[in-house]
């Protein structure tokens, strides 16, 4: 199921799934991520702190003074792909979208380099369901594919120091959404209004790892309207 484990230091190993980043493998890594999350308080004992997927690797936090890690490396190589199956966490998210020119502004730029106009962009991106890689970089930040071919473009040149919250980015395959000020090097094609952490909730990310997202449009007006 997996290539191999190795310990990057005294509190946590690498579990890898290999180089490659599709969907199919993220969703074994995932729903991987997902089981041992669902038995942890079977497994307390183990000492196992935190578990994080990433594209195609799980980062597995221990407690070290517990020395436990013969166990712990016995249970991550005892479970199978038989035991993760029906671990799935894939509900779409709707997340409505400004692309007003105020919101979106590398989108002339996205147009000139993809040859596409802002309508096409705008409609490819709307109609695609993007499967969520991740969540990283920063808390809230998931990273949304596969991107459509078409709209692929490569990150900016010179990063911004400042991209505003709630921006919608693309660059190369990938699409994400800024949940906080932030810099960033992506091109933005749009803005949510939406919080996509609130470190006060019991739940505080609003999209999870596995997860399906669906952008929705949005006009202006609304966008204004959606916090009074």
């Amino acid at each position: 199921m997996f290539k191999h484990i190795y310990q990057i230091n005294e509190q946590a190993f690498i579990i890898d799934f290999g180089s490659i980043i599709n969907t199919e493998i993220n969703d074994i890594v995932i729903n991987y991520h997902n089981y041992i999350l669902s038995n942890i308080d079977k497994i307390k004992s183990l000492g196992i702190k935190n578990c994080v997927p990433s594209y195609n690797k799980i980062l597995i936090q221990f407690d070290p003074f517990l020395r436990n890690k013969s166990k712990i490396l016995k249970y991550l190589n005892s479970i199978k792909i038989k035991d993760i199956n029906n671990i799935k966490n894939n509900k779409i998210i709707k997340i409505p979208i400004c692309y007003d020119e105020e919101y979106a502004i590398d989108l002339n730029d996205v147009s000139k380099k993809t040859k596409l106009s802002k309508n096409q962009i705008i409609d490819i991106h709307l109609n695609t369901i993007f499967h969520v890689f991740m969540i990283g970089f920063m808390p809230g930040l998931p990273f949304l594919g596969i991107l459509d071919k078409k709209l692929s473009v490569l990150r900016k040149s010179s990063p911004r120091v400042n991209v505003e919250k709630g921006s919608v980015a693309i660059a190369n395959k990938m699409c994400v959404i800024y949940p906080n000020n932030s810099p960033g090097g992506w091109n933005i094609i749009g803005k949510t209004p939406l919080d996509l952490f609130n470190k006060n909730k019991k739940n505080p990310l609003l999209i999870q790892p596995g997860n399906k997202v669906q952008f929705h449009l949005m006009n202006k007006k609304d966008f204004h309207l959606y916090d009074k």
